[in-house]
Order: structure tokens, then sequence, then C-alpha cells
């Protein structure tokens, strides 16, 4: 039920139908939409597609739903498969399920990605064969044959994913929290709801095993006493290396990485090294470009009012800030705040725009900022203001689904634009295509 469009719907239907099973796929997408994921499925056994809509007897007949994270909670079909006595699943509890491997599993409202990624990288250096999945990366579902007993898999495990998971899922070993802020609050109704997707990845582990969590989020904090096995302290701060990428919340991504090596016995030298290699991931405060003496930053990761405050802090130097897309329900207070402080000035486009350019303008009615329709307007707002050693970053707070797929899509437009820039034939106009 959903094929998608990150990987995780075409792993599931591949290795399924591999396995034998009878797989319909049913999406509420068309086949233009879908037409990427559609092709990875060429020549596999799919037994139906059922694009553009979902059918109730499909629902009724299953013996089990592979639900996209994406799908709502209560949603009226998977209500009635269930009452049919189908299993209701996620592609990444069928992973757990049959992954020989070790799991480390990262969740939290920002910084779960460069988390799973530090911790990855920081195994490899102490001589461990890893496995990088999850929401980072793409499924491992139709790789078990390559994961041995003695590999790690490290993954990214989202809200969506840890509340669709059945009733005694397994879960990581090792479950690392990055915090919990208000998010997705479209989806999850209220932070209560939220907060508890999240727990489940510590009140489903077993007593043998560890936790690792932000301690310095009170939120997190709070929830050590949900812990069955033991938690791992964050080390402090000055213990480890300079890192290549910029910012506080960079390196307490670090320190959380960190313990949960430091947790499964890697070295300390290990963690020097792994940490030291780490560039960063595409996306997320990416530089890209640097055009008459202004330098671009690709932050389009940044899908939470956390991450572009935290991007904000960690550029030095005047910046002009691109924000905005669908709304998810989240509180602009802060960002607003933020933004005024911490930039030069701001474009903000999308659905959102006009509500966060009221929401900086209540506290700083002069602060410049405009509110437009499409990123190529903001970018063309931004470029004939900014000077040479000026910064203009992309950096959404917002999820990316009001005008594009996904946040990759978006990024891979931010930069279509800056291509667009470069050319000094387009130079003061930022094309819409």
């Amino acid at each position: 039920m959903g094929l998608g469009h990150f990987g995780g719907g075409v792993a599931a239907a591949r290795w399924l139908a591999r396995c034998g099973a009878v797989v319909t796929v049913t999406d509420l997408a068309d086949e233009h939409v879908l037409a990427e994921a559609l092709a990875a499925l060429e020549g596999e056994p799919i037994a139906a597609y059922h694009l553009g809509a979902h059918r109730e007897e499909d629902f009724r007949q299953a013996d089990l739903v592979v639900v996209n994270p994406a799908v709502r909670p209560g949603h009226v079909l998977l209500e009635i498969a269930r009452h049919g006595g189908a299993r209701l699943a996620t592609e990444i509890e069928l992973f757990l399920e049959r992954c020989p491997a070790r799991v480390i599993g990262v969740t939290g409202s920002n910084g779960k990605s460069t988390t799973a990624a530090m911790a990855a990288a920081i195994l490899r250096a102490d001589g461990r064969r890893v496995h990088l999945g999850g929401n980072l990366g793409g499924s491992l579902l139709d790789k078990l044959d390559q994961i041995a007993p003695d590999d790690w898999a490290v993954l990214e495990i989202s809200s969506f994913q840890l509340f669709h998971a059945g009733r005694g899922a397994r879960m990581p070993e090792v479950a690392v929290v990055t915090g919990c802020t208000p998010n997705h609050l479209d989806w999850h109704g209220t932070q209560a709801h939220y907060a508890a997707a999240k727990q489940r990845m510590l009140v489903g582990q077993q007593p043998d095993d560890l936790a690792v969590l932000n301690t310095e989020d009170p939120e997190v904090a709070s929830w050590a006493s949900l812990v069955p096995g033991r938690l791992v302290p964050l080390p402090p701060d000055e213990g480890l290396p300079p890192l290549a990428v910029p910012g506080r919340h960079h390196r307490l991504d670090a320190r959380l990485a960190a313990a949960a090596a430091l947790g499964v016995g890697c070295s300390d030298q290990a963690v020097r090294e792994g940490l030291a290699s780490f560039r960063g991931l595409p996306g997320r405060l990416e530089p890209v470009a640097v055009i008459d003496g202004r330098r671009f930053y690709n932050d389009t990761a940044a899908t939470t009012p956390e991450s572009t405050i935290a991007a904000l802090a960690a550029l030095e130097g005047p910046v002009w800030l691109m924000a905005g897309g669908g709304d998810k329900g989240t509180p602009f207070g802060e960002l607003a705040e933020a933004i005024a402080r911490g930039a030069r000035g701001a474009a903000f486009y999308g659905a959102v725009a006009d509500r966060l350019a009221a929401a900086v303008l209540a506290r700083q009615p002069e602060w410049p900022c405009t509110a437009v329709r499409t990123m190529a307007e903001a970018l063309r707002w931004c470029w004939p203001r900014s000077r040479p050693g000026h910064q203009i970053v992309l950096s959404p707070a917002c999820t990316s689904h009001d005008q594009f797929q996904n946040f990759h899509r978006r990024g891979a437009h931010f930069l279509d634009l800056l291509a667009a820039l470069a050319d000094p034939r387009n130079r003061y106009g930022v094309s819409e295509e």
C-alpha cells in the first residue's frame, strides 16, 4: 500500500514477489508520477498494479499489507484488512525480522541521517562490516542475502515506521534518539502521539540492549525510565576531533554516534578516525556553488524549523535564506525569531510563505523579507540583494510535498536554478524551468 518514491515499497514488492508471494501494488498516484519506481520493478513477478486509487477488495483479500509509512493512522482500508485477518507491517519491520546482523537504529526529530552515517563511519573505522539503510540510503530488505551475522546494520527509522510496527516487532539492539520536538503534527495529530511513536523503539528493546538518548533535549532526557537495558552516556564534546561539517548540531550528532559505537565496543581511535573522515551528506548544509563571490548551500533535508535554526547558527557571515514548502502543522515562533536574528533577509515560498513572512514581520515589522510562490522567485529576490562574501542558503524548514515529490527533488531543482544563475547570459534572471 503506497509504492512511494524512496525505494522501500519497491524493495518490499520485489523481495516478496521473489519469495513467491502474490503481490498487488496499489497506490493513489498514477503511472506518470510513479514512473521511476515502476521502472525499477520491470520484469519482476508482480501479480497486479492498481494505480490512481485503492480498491477495497484488495484489502479484504490480503494476508499481508505492507504499509507505506506515510499512510495515516486509522486509515479505513487498513482497518478493513485488519478485521479480515491480515497482518499489517512496514518494509523496515520485515527487514528487522529477518536481518541476521546486529542493528543500530536512529530516530528523532532532527539529525537522524547524519548520526546514522557517522555511526556507520566509526564502525567501519573499527574494522566492522556495515550496511547503512532505512530512511537513509534506501531499503536493505532485498540485500538480506549479503548480510552476515557478524555484520552491523545501521538504520534511520522514522516515527511513521515506528507507529506502524506491529506488537512484538523486533527493535534495534542499539537505539539512538536524537531529539523530540514538534514535527509531523499534520500526521500524528498531537505531540504526545508523535513522542509515543518515537518511544516505541525504546520500550520494544530487550534487557540486554543499549540505548543512547540526547539528554540535552529535556523531553528525550525524561525517557530514561523507559529504557529496559543499559543507557549509554554521551561522551564530552571536547573529546571529539574537529569535524569537516560545520555547526553545533553536527557536534551533537557526532557525540550520539560516538556513544553508540563505544557502547558496542569500538575503540576511541575508531571514533576519532571515523568522525574525522566524515564529509557530510548531500542536502544537509552542503556547499554547492560559488557564483560571483556568493557561496550557496543546499540544505534541502532541513524539513523542520529546528534544522533551519541550526543551519543559521552554523553559518558565519551575512546569510540570505530561502525557506518554505508544505505545512506540517509545526509552530514557527522560534524559527521566526532565529531568522530575524540570524539572516540578513529571507524569501519564503510555497504553501507556508505567507505564514512564515507574517511570523517574522510580527517580530520585526521592517525586516527585509518577501512571500513568493516558487523557489525560483525566492532566488530571484535574494540574488540582487546579496553581495560578494554573502551566503545564500536553501534551508526550507518545511516538507517539500506542496511542490516536489520529495526533498531530493527539491534539492535537485535548487541545483538546476544555480546552474542557470551561473550562466552569464542568465545572470540577472532565474528561469522557472
